[in-house]
């Protein structure tokens, strides 16, 4: 359970990083907004923190089933086809929400780059949390 909260973390801030630093990623919904009514239960699935759970739980959930079938490509590659299923999985949530802009390829690039680098810090400094699970 806590290496999915980490997944969490991590595709939200992926995602506040993109749309602050990488030309190109815009966001055009609320930050978080906790829901009282209908109408702001509808602004909250659009809201970049429900955004940042649905990457964090795509990258818990499809993202190791992803690994295991592309397993020969990733070992042909040595590991750098996990940036093209990271690649896969930021695009998917792309589609998926409309208030997320990615302006072409080089804008969802940086995106990746950041989405495997947070990956990769937040399991790193929680190491007890992975071994854990």
């Amino acid at each position: 359970m806590g290496k999915f909260f980490l997944n969490i973390i991590a595709g939200t801030l992926t995602l506040l990083l993109a749309v602050k630093f990488v030309k190109g990623v815009e966001f055009n919904g609320p930050l978080f907004i906790l829901p009282t009514n209908e109408n702001q239960l509808m602004k909250f699935f659009g809201s970049l923190v429900f955004v940042g759970t649905f990457l964090g739980f795509l990258n818990f959930f499809i993202k190791p089933i992803l690994d295991i079938i592309t397993l020969p490509l990733r070992i042909i590659t040595f590991g750098l086809f996990s940036l093209a299923i990271n690649f896969f999985l930021i695009l998917i949530v792309d589609i998926f929400f409309e208030e997320l802009e990615i302006k072409g390829f080089i804008p969802i690039l940086w995106t990746t780059f950041i989405f495997w680098i947070l990956t990769l810090l937040v399991l790193a400094l929680f190491p007890k949390i992975k071994k854990t699970l």
